[in-house]
């Protein structure tokens, strides 16, 4: 985009070309001039029209490891997964609603606000918390559930992303926290990427030095994974 075009845009998006006041006015004729100097003015009107690409959102929900915690905001994985759609030219913008340290309970408490956020998707990846403080699989399953039910309602497409448990809580835990995911994305014919971690979990080289948040490395293999998954469930697909 050239620096007229910029310039044209950047008016646009401040309000100053709405109105019939004489900024409004002065503003409309400023955008016109520095257009027909760019663009020639032998060009039809039509042609000279500025236009704002509407991009539909998807809401990344989650902990820490959505947050993207020890890396920057642009490492993350929902912003990694942004640049993948758009360079693929798919307009969609990718919000990061990660909060470090949150439960599945806290998610749902926070429902609403994720909620004003007015989403077409939701990928959803709560959990990993719950299971590290062995909160009963019972109440996990059935924060998903309202949370799921909740976006369902709204006809807003979910994408679930599973968890799996560490095997130091015990057998018994973790293969009731492990059919959350799968059982729930089969219920309510969800969208699912079984395990967020795949590839990456275990990886040093994908790690940070604490070995449960992915690194900047770890966060591209994680977005390469669900990127498919994102691609069929907003076709309308399940998912995996």
């Amino acid at each position: 985009m050239n620096w007229a075009k910029s310039l044209a845009l950047a008016l646009g998006q401040r309000g100053y070309l709405l109105g019939d006041n004489m900024l409004g006015k002065y503003a409309g004729a400023v955008l016109c001039l520095l257009v027909a100097l760019s663009l020639g003015c032998d060009r039809p009107e039509k042609d000279l029209q500025v236009e704002e690409e509407v991009a539909k959102t998807i809401v990344a929900v989650g902990d820490s490891l959505t947050a993207g915690y020890g890396v920057s905001i642009d490492e993350s994985y929902p912003a990694v997964l942004e640049d993948k759609l758009r360079q693929a030219g798919y307009a969609y913008q990718v919000i990061n609603a990660g909060v470090s340290g949150e439960t599945s309970s806290g998610t749902l408490a926070r429902l609403d606000w994720v909620l004003t956020l007015d989403p077409d998707a939701v990928i959803l990846t709560i959990g990993a918390n719950d299971g590290l403080r062995a909160i009963d699989p019972d109440l996990v399953e059935a924060n998903l559930r309202q949370i799921i039910e909740q976006l369902q309602q709204r006809d807003i497409v979910v994408i679930l992303a599973g968890m799996k448990m560490v095997a130091n809580l015990g057998p018994g835990y973790v293969s009731r926290f492990n059919r959350i995911y799968p059982s729930l994305a089969r219920e309510y014919g969800v969208a699912f990427y079984p395990f967020f971690l795949d590839g990456v979990a275990m990886q040093s080289a994908y790690n940070l030095a604490d070995g449960i948040h992915p690194n900047a490395a770890g966060y591209h293999i994680i977005a390469d994974n669900i990127y498919p998954v994102v691609l069929e469930a907003l076709a309308g697909g399940q998912g995996q």
